[in-house]
């Protein structure tokens, strides 16, 4: 019969398989953090992250960035209020001033803004549009069901937009169509990443 082993004794033998971490690897864990923990204080402070950055160890340098951009990037999202504008702007600042190659990024940015023109333009508009229509078919079911129940729908004013049901559509059709821009985004967001 085989030997009966603890549940601790089959962990280490799994992390004996896995090998030891290689000096990179224990590196970019030590470092992608700080840099992530540094991009997050940039969007609320102000103050130099390059410089920041640049305090750290010649070998630390580029995960502390790598840690930075992706909090950065992370933080992109679609210009639903001011708030989202700036920390857009200051969050796409602060990859420009990482990243080396300078012209690549501003390609991927200029893409980047043509989705949030497209979505603060001709996007607004096709939301309004979709409400309206949302609205009016809400209104239309609405009436025949009374008028079903009540064989006449004069006399009734229901004021659709406060009705569950039709915040519930509403909050579907919304999403469906931001994943729309959210999904070209993302890629543009996988663009920067690698970029060096």
């Amino acid at each position: 019969m085989g030997e009966i082993k603890s549940a601790l004794e089959i962990a280490m033998e799994k992390i004996e398989k896995l090998g030891k971490a290689s000096d990179e690897e224990l590196l970019k864990w030590k470092y992608m953090p700080e840099g992530e923990k540094l991009a997050a204080r940039y969007l609320k402070e102000d103050f130099d992250l390059l410089a920041e950055i640049s305090k750290f160890d010649k070998k630390a340098v580029k995960y502390v960035s790598d840690g930075a951009i992706e909090v950065l990037c992370r933080n992109i999202a679609l210009p639903r209020n001011e708030i989202a504008k700036k920390t857009n702007k200051r969050a796409m600042d602060g990859i420009k001033n990482l990243k080396t190659d300078k012209v690549g990024v501003e390609n991927v940015f200029s893409k980047v803004r043509r989705v949030f023109n497209h979505y603060v333009t001709q996007g607004e508009q096709q939301r309004k549009q979709a409400y309206e229509q949302l609205k009016a078919d809400f209104t239309m079911k609405m009436q025949q069901a009374i008028q079903q129940q009540f064989g006449s729908a004069s006399g009734y004013r229901i004021d659709v937009e406060r009705q569950p049901q039709f915040q519930e559509e509403w909050r579907k059709l919304q999403n469906q169509f931001e994943t729309q821009y959210i999904k070209v985004l993302d890629e543009y967001k996988h663009e920067l990443m690698a970029i060096p």
